[in-house]
């Protein structure tokens, strides 16, 4: 039977999975991928469940509700495995891969899970304590389900580790540096993949100087000099940077400081404020979803508002990036809002009208890849695939005998 790769991507009540056909390794340089055979999703973990999954043409192959309180991460898992059995086609499980959040200093490439590995992880949940927990559950749920079956972990921050260390060091006392204070970023599976379509949409552009915005219900910008990361707007944490769906982005640590002290939060209600109450929902006071905004921003003035301040701070954090590379190139736009709402693509653009960008309206509205004319910078529309870029990722260690013993 065919090797199969199952890759998973767990949040707190949600749990993302797709089924890759394992063939030779793909370097993301070649901008390939492997073959996915499914695509599902569970939602309302925890409680009532509902799964729906697609097959590689994107016909629903599945479409199920679980009606029972308190069906969790493991029956997800235990479900999801039973219905591979019974859809196999031809193929077996041969491993699981597993998008773990943050993989601090030390995880630089995907690796393999043993218990040395997991044990480190876990040291990192202070750094990403709403993330990583959510990240590691499936892997021990895997480890005593089908403890023979290989597990690899990549991570959002390994694509980041090559950056310059000036570009990762924030202006701290060395004993909170040492406690792994610095900048990490996220987003790198992305841009990792990103990285690698490059070189297929505009082979030019792969060997220059290159803004990419992931821009979503998280969102974030890196600076790509050859392909790789040499600064990036997410810091310590995934709440740093841009505005996001419900997440603040950069802020004047003394807020905080007025959070604890004036207005009487705790540290968990003031992470949660953060984190679930800000963004474009708090700005907007409405919704998180930018298409919502959209259709509501001709009469609803805090709509406007909230759309304007996140096209504001990504031409803001775009001029940084763009001091930080020297110059541009381009600029690649994925992610949910980067790669369906046209109208935040125009606006960035028109923004970035002084490093030389002229937006083509016509491409732009028919989704690209390319978005402007003329011969200055050169703006695409590239759909990112962090699912396929796990699934390679599993191919470069599995394949590997020196990185394959536990």
């Amino acid at each position: 039977m065919i090797p199969a790769s199952l890759v998973l991507n767990a949040g707190s009540s949600s749990l993302k999975f797709q089924v890759f056909e394992r063939g030779e390794a793909v370097e993301p340089g070649e901008g390939g991928a492997p073959r996915r055979l499914y695509r599902g999703l569970f939602e309302g973990l925890g409680g009532a469940a509902h799964m729906i999954v697609r097959d590689e043409s994107g016909a629903v192959v599945a479409d199920e509700l679980f009606a029972a309180d308190g069906f969790g991460h493991e029956e997800a898992l235990r479900h999801v495995a039973a219905w591979l059995r019974d859809h196999r086609s031809g193929h077996r499980l041969a491993a699981v891969g597993h998008r773990v959040v943050h993989g601090g200093t030390n995880y630089a490439a995907p690796v393999r899970i043993d218990d040395a590995v997991l044990a480190a992880l876990e040291r990192l949940v202070p750094l990403a304590p709403l993330h990583q927990p959510h990240n590691l559950a499936p892997i021990r749920i895997v480890r005593r389900l089908f403890p023979d079956l290989p597990q690899v972990a990549c991570f959002d921050t390994a694509f980041h580790r090559a950056q310059p260390e000036v570009a990762q060091l924030f202006a701290l006392p060395a004993e909170v540096a040492d406690r792994g204070v610095r900048r990490y970023g996220f987003h790198g599976l992305s841009y990792a993949f990103i990285a690698g379509q490059l070189s297929a949409h505009a082979p030019a552009l792969a060997a220059g100087r290159v803004v990419a915005a992931h821009l979503g219900s998280g969102a974030s910008l890196c600076a790509l000099a050859r392909g790789r990361s040499i600064a990036t707007t997410m810091g310590f944490s995934a709440l740093d940077g841009l505005p996001m769906g419900t997440r603040c982005g950069s802020l004047d640590p003394g807020v905080v400081f007025y959070l604890l002290r004036e207005m009487r939060l705790d540290a968990d209600e003031a992470e949660r404020l953060l984190y679930t109450r800000s963004g474009l929902l708090g700005v907007s006071g409405l919704s998180n979803d930018m298409r919502t905004l959209r259709a509501r921003a001709a009469e609803d003035r805090r709509a406007r508002t909230a759309i304007d301040l996140f096209v504001y701070r990504i031409g803001r954090e775009l001029g940084s990036l763009v001091a930080a590379l020297g110059g541009i190139d381009g600029l690649v736009f994925t992610g949910g809002i980067g790669e369906n709402d046209p109208a935040t693509r125009a606006e960035v653009l028109r923004g970035a009208a002084w490093a030389g960008f002229r937006l083509d309206e016509a491409a732009n509205a028919a989704g690209g890849p390319r978005i402007t004319a003329g011969s200055g910078p050169q703006a695409y529309v590239i759909p990112t695939d962090e699912e396929a870029m796990i699934a390679r990722g599993m191919g470069e260690v599995l394949d590997d005998p020196r990185r394959t013993a536990p």
